[in-house]
């Protein structure tokens, strides 16, 4: 007898197709959030950027939340239960509102003093263009985490085309509030952090009415909804707390690398600064397909699908393959006009071609080593995950990266040969405890 499939191509399709928009989307107003804060000046530009390398942190740590609040979700509605769902929807919602709201107050109250610590040295005006942005983004975070959280409600659902709407909204409004508060009222950094903030907060407004529908049965019904539930926060926890720390320890590796490369010279750092921009366009497909996967995988877990939760899986990693072979060979083939972009001398246009080369060739790695984990996370293995991933980022990444630099004497391309070896280990290890598992 043949099972019935939990999703169709069609299914999978209106899955997939708005996460993958939402991911271009969110690469594309990065570049023009960063184009029309160029034009401020300098100390703006260093101000937002310092800033930045915090808020980045802080926010994969309050999504990695989400994603553990996506798979319970997931399961519940796997498993036909649409008022479990509904109650750990708002519990994960109360639970990151909470801590983004911490985080927010702990800013205000302290964040001057942490961007003098972190960056004591910085001259008098970048740290006074760092101190505005930080204290206008840092109040954006609570809107941040309810857009999120009602999202991913929506993903767990498989109804992600809310989520695309509401990011559309978000930077629709990002975008626009740029262009009036930089060119028209010529606010400075202040008109680059108040469009953030005022924009989060109008996706969070839009996300929550389409959460609190009629219509929609995973909506909070009452203020008792709200109202911490122990064991559903321990579910939520479980896979959102470790997704969060490996998300925090992710960043701080990729600060440390960037530590590692500012000593090596100019040339270095805008051909490796250059490249590492280029490459996030390798990850989009496989970012979406991971959110993807928590909603696919959860609902499939859910429901004690268990082949079919593994077929799936595997199927958004052919998925992520065929998208690939695409783009990478469009990357390789273009390498040189693309880094013609960025006004390199001709050393360093020379080195990130380079890198952009043997980046786009290792990607034949990647999703066996960051895409499948996804699987692994919507099973309840996520703790497992994340003690792999710092070990693999901090012995291999990050140590082997100082071993070839340092000790070998390898220009900037150690960093990532250092990096392919992280790959290679995550990928040994999970298609080992994969095979472990079929046992």
């Amino acid at each position: 007898m043949n099972e019935t499939p939990m999703f169709t191509r069609r299914q999978l399709f209106r899955i997939l197709w708005p996460l993958l928009a939402e991911q271009l989307l969110a690469v594309f107003v990065g570049m023009m959030d960063v184009l029309m804060v160029s034009t401020v000046g300098e100390a703006a530009v260093s101000g937002v950027a310092l800033v930045d390398s915090i808020n980045i942190l802080i926010i994969q740590v309050l999504f990695g939340l989400t994603s553990g609040g996506t798979v319970v979700c997931a399961r519940y509605i796997g498993s036909r239960d649409r008022e479990g769902a509904a109650r750990s929807g708002a519990q994960m919602l109360m639970v990151t509102a909470c801590a983004a709201l911490a985080v927010t107050l702990l800013m205000l109250a302290g964040g001057r003093s942490l961007l003098r610590v972190i960056f004591g040295k910085v001259s008098p005006d970048v740290m006074g263009n760092a101190v505005i942005y930080l204290l206008l983004t840092s109040l954006s975070f609570p809107f941040l985490a309810v857009y999120n959280s009602g999202a991913a409600v929506f993903r767990a659902d498989g109804v992600t085309k809310v989520s695309l709407q509401a990011s559309l909204l978000m930077n629709a409004l990002n975008i626009g509030g740029n262009a009036l508060c930089i060119f028209v009222l010529k606010m400075g950094v202040a008109g680059v952090a108040l469009p953030t903030l005022l924009s989060r907060a109008a996706a969070a407004v839009l996300i929550l009415a389409r959460l609190q529908g009629k219509k929609n049965d995973l909506r909070i019904r009452s203020a008792a909804d709200l109202r911490p539930k122990a064991a559903l926060i321990r579910q939520i926890f479980a896979i959102g707390i470790p997704s969060g720390v490996e998300s925090g320890i992710f960043q701080f590796g990729k600060l440390a690398l960037q530590s590692l490369v500012s000593t090596m010279g100019t040339t270095s750092i805008a051909a490796y600064a250059v490249a590492s921009n280029l490459v996030t366009y390798l990850y989009l497909p496989g970012n979406a397909l991971g959110a993807g996967m928590m909603t696919i995988v959860g609902q499939c877990d859910g429901a004690g699908e268990k082949k079919q939760a593994r077929r799936y899986a595997w199927r958004l990693v052919l998925y992520n393959y065929l998208m690939l072979a695409v783009i990478c060979t469009v990357a390789i083939a273009f390498r040189r006009p693309i880094t013609g972009w960025y006004h390199l001398s001709e050393e360093a246009a020379g080195l990130a071609q380079g890198l952009l080369f043997i980046h786009s060739v290792a990607m034949v790695i990647w999703p066996l080593a960051f895409l499948f984990p996804y699987y692994f996370r919507a099973t309840g293995k996520a703790a497992f995950i994340m003690g792999i991933s710092i070990f693999s980022i901090w012995l291999f990444r990050v140590g082997l990266a100082h071993v070839y630099i340092r000790v070998l004497h390898m220009n900037v391309l150690g960093c990532w040969y250092a990096m392919f070896v992280d790959w290679i280990f995550r990928t040994a290890v999970f298609m080992a405890m994969y095979r472990r598992e079929l046992r």
